[in-house]
């Protein structure tokens, strides 16, 4: 019995041997073939993309630790993905992204940390789908995996959501936001090299259940079009969607004759710029419903955004903030001849109120000069240090719920402050105008400020991919801090190109002024075409019709409106009342509620008020200004001021 043992044990360990060995010849077998797709590009179209990521996925399986160290800043590179850290208000993530030196592409699945400062909490961020494709981009594979990114431990977890086929095909282009305890992604594309299909389904994830849900239409429900690359926002009872990019079908004619003697008529594919807006209603299932229940979902197409800036542009990036949208930057294809697409480039911030759909340039304004700023800027100082520290006691408040504990916690982190030296931060560079002109930059925001990084922008045939890094703060738009920024690569060739077509423009006008000149009296006649002439004969886009979003003032609003030059601690303290007063009827119907929470939400609809009022508030302050009336000072600090003394 014990030599059946051996022998069984024996045979065991051959036959795994042999499996090792097999495996140990197929691994080296992908390295070969990696080797060689690296080595001649020209052979790009007989690539074995499966093998490609299956070689990739092997190197990566190696790596069972996650290290962090100090590095340069990324490369240049586009179609990345920029996230204010949920769990740190002090951090930046960007991960992948691709860059395409004009012959062969390339594509990353790295993953930066641009450290604000110091700070931690809770959360993490999840990514679905992508795109890689062969150097030459004539092979294209989509996923349609699903990852969490823990942002304590940096570690990266597939998921596998529960029900077998129940997730979101293979895509790119598509957009994701949250509400509540919920992800939703909605639209993309997939490409396969001969046809490029857009999509407009949505997809809702519970991060409970790890369950996806596909949300189930009927025929006649409206939704919006199949479309990729548009703006998708978190609200309080939903989502809202706007804009996007895809291709309709069209008919294009041309000056040749068809068989049968008429025109020659062919179907091809039109650039669309979507300027809809679309509000995805989410209800969350019963308290009482069985687990794993389905939110009901419904679309409703609203008004077009008043203000929209003009002309419609695509790869116009756009990130959330306090009920807000920012938004930067974009393409505009102005005609299409011979040569190709004329295409014009902006740099340019807007922000769309989403409440009141309504978009506002952001300008950026240039600090003031003499006495006069210098005491605006140390009120405006105090003010911001009034805010942080209210920010901070309504925090403490909120974990602890004592004003006591509130006081203990200040005197702890005073002690605390003095036994270490703040680090020495270091003194970027600020400009007054805004960035290049780009489109496809990155998008997040961190503490109410707007950070940009990279972008694609496109001189002919170059195609130049930035890796700079700014930061904006959107409260007082007091410049464009540089935190990093190197010149592309290719920006001279770029430029030596754009000098070149300047110069044969002006040999080109002088040649049409000297024909005009002898042939001033001649008779010309007008030569039939051969030239393509296009009629573009879409199907009729139902978005065309809609009716655009009457101009609307926060001030129509009954709640408390913030007055000129006063900060969100001072507009707090005049409205607290008022505040906690519509808290507590908008929560009669709901129960009752602790005075933690009740500050707790007073606080929140105030500063999403005073936010929600910044852009026509700023106009107010610009025009009182220029009619020199200046800043308004409270009582409370002139008193500060004067060393308590009050005259009357």
């Amino acid at each position: 019995m014990g030599k059946k043992k051996a022998k069984s044990a024996e045979q065991k360990a051959q036959k795994l041997a042999k499996q090792s060995k097999k495996a140990s010849k197929g691994e080296k077998k992908n390295k070969t073939k990696a080797a060689t797709l690296n080595a001649d590009s020209d052979a790009d179209d007989d690539v074995d993309l499966d093998a490609v990521l299956a070689a990739y996925a092997e190197e990566q399986a190696k790596f069972l630790k996650v290290t962090e160290q100090l590095c340069a800043p990324p490369g240049p590179r586009s179609a990345s993905t920029l996230t204010a850290s949920p769990s740190n208000r002090n951090e930046l993530f960007l991960f992948g992204g691709e860059y395409h030196d004009g012959t062969t592409a390339s594509f990353y699945n790295d993953l930066f940390i641009y450290l604000i400062d110091r700070g931690g909490n809770t959360g993490g961020i999840y990514v679905s789908g992508g795109e890689f494709s062969s150097p030459k981009q004539n092979q294209f594979y989509h996923y349609h995996d699903f990852w969490h990114l823990d942002t304590d431990t940096r570690e990266w977890t597939k998921l596998e959501p529960r029900g077998k086929g129940k997730s979101p095909p293979a895509r790119s282009g598509h957009r994701m936001t949250y509400f509540k305890n919920y992800i939703i992604l909605f639209g993309g594309f997939q490409d396969t090299s001969q046809q490029t299909k857009y999509l407009n389904d949505t997809w809702i994830y519970d991060c409970k259940e790890n369950t996806w849900n596909e949300m189930k239409l009927p025929p006649a429900a409206q939704k919006p079009d199949p479309r990729s690359s548009f703006s998708f926002l978190p609200h309080e009872s939903g989502a809202v969607l706007y804009g996007g990019y895809s291709r309709v079908k069209a008919i294009a004619t041309s000056g040749k004759q068809s068989k049968g003697g008429g025109p020659l008529v062919r179907n091809v594919l039109k650039p669309m710029v979507h300027q809809d807006t679309w509000f995805l209603r989410i209800t969350p299932p019963a308290t009482d419903a069985p687990s794993g229940t389905a939110p009901s979902l419904r679309w409703e197409r609203r008004k077009r955004p008043a203000n929209a800036p003009n002309p419609p542009r695509a790869g116009a990036t756009m990130s959330f903030h306090k009920g807000r949208g920012v938004t930067f930057g974009g393409v505009h294809d102005v005609e299409e001849s011979e040569e190709g697409i004329d295409s014009e480039f902006f740099n340019d911030m807007f922000i769309w109120n989403i409440d009141r759909n309504r978009f506002f340039p952001l300008i950026l304004r240039r600090p003031k000069t003499g006495a006069k700023k210098q005491a605006q800027v140390s009120r405006r100082d105090r003010g911001k240090a009034d805010e942080e520290e209210l920010l901070r006691n309504l925090a403490a408040l909120e974990t602890n719920g004592t004003i006591s504990t509130i006081e203990e916690l200040k005197l702890n982190s005073h002690d605390d402050s003095n036994d270490e030296s703040e680090p020495t931060k270091k003194d970027y560079p600020v400009r007054f105008e805004m960035p290049h002109p780009r489109f496809n930059a990155q998008l997040t925001v961190q503490d109410d400020v707007l950070y940009m990084f990279g972008g694609t922008f496109e001189k002919k045939d170059v195609e130049i991919t930035f890796s700079d890094l700014y930061a904006v703060d959107l409260g007082k738009l007091d410049g464009v801090k540089e935190l990093y920024h190197v010149e592309p690569v290719n920006w001279n060739v770029a430029t030596q190109d754009s000098d070149e077509e300047m110069d044969e423009d002006e040999d080109d006008e002088d040649s049409e002024m000297d024909t005009d000149e002898e042939n001033d009296d001649a008779m010309s006649v007008d030569a039939p075409s051969t030239a393509p002439t296009e009629v573009t004969a879409p199907p009729a886009e139902p978005e065309m019709a809609t009716e655009t979003e009457p101009e609307t003032s926060a001030a129509q609003d009954s709640r408390p409106f913030p007055r000129p030059f006063e900060s969100l601690r001072d507009f707090y303290a005049r409205t607290s009342e008022d505040w906690q007063r519509i808290v507590l009827e908008s929560k009669n119907a709901s129960g009752g509620h602790s005075i933690k929470e009740l500050r707790k939400a007073a606080f929140e609809q105030a500063e999403e008020r005073w936010w929600d009022c910044r852009e026509e508030i700023r106009n107010l302050e610009d025009e009182q200004e220029a009619a020199g009336i200046g800043e308004i000072v409270n009582m409370a600090d002139r008193a500060t001021e004067s060393g308590g003394a009050r005259r009357r």
